[in-house]
């Protein structure tokens, strides 16, 4: 019966169906309760509040420190602008900090020292042991194996200077030098004074 007439008061064509649209109207709504998120569980609303406010006043602070930063680089360029310091030489000092703090940071450091222990690793390793024991063996064989050739070729140069076939080849070159030169001597006692002979007096000028 009672619900009977509920679908009454909500029915459409019913008589009564604006009563309940009224009654919700003149219900009062705060707007704080409808914008606030529901309390993180485990927190009471005084400690939610509380956080709240808290974080107001952080964000509060940030907004004011970024303010005094973008302050103090307005005034840090105008002290470089007058000291004549170029945009270059403030990036290369920027540069310059950048990579000592990166330096100087916990994960730069952990890195290094990885990577040293994995190079104290390698090089203690067999592997690396045996692979520069073969190398160290592979270049005294090529130095000696170097050496050895070079004698060779030297005795061999000795036992070709020292043989029958090369001193024969000497002399003969050595006969051929001696005849060049010595054709050349002669040649130039033979030819003419270009003063002319000494008892042949000088043609005198032609008769016009």
């Amino acid at each position: 019966m009672n619900m009977d007439s509920a679908g009454q008061d909500i029915n459409l064509n019913s008589p009564n169906k604006g009563l309940l649209s009224d009654f919700m109207t003149d219900v009062p709504v705060d707007p704080g309760v409808t914008a606030r998120t529901p309390a993180v569980e485990g927190l009471t609303e005084a400690e939610e509040e509380e956080l709240r406010a808290e974080l107001a006043k952080v964000e509060e602070e940030i907004v004011t420190l970024r303010q005094v930063l973008a302050a103090k680089e307005r005034h840090c360029g105008e002290l470089k602008r007058r000291l004549g310091l170029s945009t270059l030489g403030g990036l290369k000092q920027n540069l310059s900090r950048s990579w000592h703090d990166v330096q100087v940071s916990n994960a730069y450091v952990r890195t290094s020292e990885k990577l040293g222990e994995w190079n104290e690793k390698v090089t203690q390793s067999d592997l690396y042991k045996k692979t520069q024991e073969t190398l160290s063996q592979a270049g005294q064989k090529t130095s000696a194996a170097l050496s050895t050739m070079g004698s060779a070729i030297s005795r061999k140069l000795g036992d070709m200077r020292n043989s029958a076939t090369f001193k024969s080849f000497e002399d003969r070159v050595g006969t051929i030098k001696s005849k060049v030169v010595g054709g050349r001597e002669n040649g130039s006692a033979s030819l003419p004074s270009p003063t002319g002979g000494g008892d042949q007096p000088l043609p005198g000028p032609a008769p016009f």
